[in-house]
């Protein structure tokens, strides 16, 4: 196998974004690409393992970047303050999305009609808001996401096959808001499917803005890394 990677800038409404992508350039011809939308904090080592790790199976693993480039988060307040104005202007997240989306559909080693998107806790949001505004994209995985409607996409018809792995007791995205997006998908002629793991849940920060009375650094047993690749393969 050989490897590659590259740090790629792309251009959103005038400002600089920057994408890690991820390929192995011993298989022949355009293989099937996946974005992977980081968590609150911006694009890290994190989703750029990912890339690779989705490079290894054969695919193209873009880490896209929703701030800007070189704009990250290093603390709850400063996560926050970069994350929310994108959770409140759901037309400007999904406008990063569709450009990020064009960026890796441009790609040559990419085969176009065979894409999906993937994210984690803020990037699960942003993967199914793709979905949402009738992205023709095969798949859409959100994993520990978040489940906050959108207000500008009722009505719209979701092409993309859904998947949502989640933690049960996770308190940002609970039971009843798990059972309303299940309903939105339904509405939307979805394909969905949601795996709901017990006893599992997302690590909470220090002062998680959005769940004040949220005991600092909640940590429950988080979702095993095998079953979740068992899940999207």
């Amino acid at each position: 196998m050989a490897m590659q990677e590259i740090y790629l800038d792309y251009d959103v409404a005038g400002a600089t974004h920057q994408a890690f992508v991820a390929w192995d350039d011993a298989l022949p011809g355009p293989r099937p690409g996946v974005m992977i939308a980081h968590a609150w904090g911006g694009r890290s080592e994190f989703e750029e393992d990912k890339a690779r790790w989705l490079a290894q199976q054969g695919y193209v693993g873009v880490a896209i970047d929703m701030y800007g480039k070189g704009v990250r988060g290093s603390s709850p307040e400063e996560n926050a303050a970069l994350m929310t104005p994108l959770v409140e202007d759901r037309a400007e997240l999904q406008a990063r999305m569709l450009a990020a989306y064009a960026v890796m559909q441009a790609l040559d080693t990419v085969d176009t009609s065979r894409c999906a998107a993937m994210g984690y806790c803020f990037g699960g949001l942003c993967a199914l808001d793709l979905a949402r505004v009738g992205t023709q994209i095969a798949g859409i995985i959100s994993i520990h996401g978040l489940f906050i409607p959108a207000p500008n996409t009722a009505h719209k018809a979701i092409n993309a096959k859904v998947l949502c792995l989640h933690g049960y007791d996770d308190p940002m995205a609970d039971p009843a808001s798990m059972l309303a997006l299940a309903t939105e998908l339904s509405a939307a002629g979805a394909d969905w499917h949601v795996h709901a793991y017990s006893g599992t849940c997302m690590r909470l920060p220090t002062r998680w803005p959005m769940i004040p009375t949220a005991a600092p650094f909640t940590v429950l047993q988080q979702m095993p890394g095998r079953r979740l690749r068992s899940a999207i393969f």
